[in-house]
């Protein structure tokens, strides 16, 4: 009998709650880590028998009162959350990349090599209406501003670009922007010309010109005096 009677005894000290101090470690870990806010039972579960996750919470609560973090409720659940006051301090500036459209980048580069340049003008270059939306997206970006009017009917507003523009992409001024020749050495444009601007047949092109004119061939004043005296020897003999 003396066994049975001391079993109980053996058996309640083998489940014996965790002191105070540590359950509020383990709570304290388990919120820590934890991706969500948790509840009172999520934890429960977790921590050995006997423990008791709320109270270790109203310790937690009263604990981080004031601190840089708090324990905090969250509906039904529980949080390490920062403090409302320090939130400033989380606040991360990001740099947000766009894709300009193909019809922002043609007006964009309109406005580089054509500036001052009205909106009109920027259409009848492209050939198609520029929509609101593509002004106001460079305008957004500061890459292009409001220039000068133009002394026209209806005084006209134009575009130009900005020191933004001139700065991201290394410029010290839109002189310094790339020729046809540049463009092409770097793969950007069609060595070909565009359709409508090739030579008609027997006119001769800039290329041909620049043949005619092999330094080979170019006729010496030597030559011309050689060429003279030969004509005159000619008409002697005659």
């Amino acid at each position: 009998m003396a066994e049975n009677e001391d079993f109980p005894e053996e058996e309640e000290s083998l489940f014996e709650a965790p002191p105070e101090g540590e359950q509020d470690r383990m709570v304290e870990a388990i919120l820590f880590a934890v991706a969500e806010p948790i509840t009172v039972g999520e934890l429960n579960a977790r921590m050995p028998h006997g423990a008791d996750a709320a109270r270790a919470l109203e310790r937690l609560h009263k604990r981080y009162e004031g601190r840089g973090v708090q324990v905090v409720r969250v509906g039904e659940r529980w949080a390490i959350r920062t403090a409302p006051d320090l939130g400033f301090l989380m606040q991360k500036e990001t740099v947000e990349t766009r894709k300009l459209s193909r019809a922002a980048i043609e007006t964009l580069a309109i406005i580089a090599y054509h500036q001052p340049v009205t909106r009109a003008e920027i259409e009848e270059i492209r050939g198609v209406s520029v929509s609101r939306g593509t002004i106001d997206l460079l305008l957004e970006m500061e890459w292009i501003r409001f220039g000068r009017r133009r002394m026209t009917p209806g005084r006209p507003v134009t575009f130009v670009v900005t020191p933004e523009f001139l700065d991201h992409f290394g410029l010290e001024s839109a002189r310094d922007l790339p020729g046809l020749r540049e463009l092409r050495a770097a793969g950007l444009l069609d060595n070909r010309p565009p359709p409508g601007t090739e030579p008609e047949e027997g006119e001769v092109g800039d290329a041909d010109q620049g043949d005619m004119f092999d330094p080979d061939d170019t006729v010496t004043e030597g030559d011309e005096n050689e060429a003279d005296t030969a004509r005159d020897d000619k008409d002697g003999a005659v």
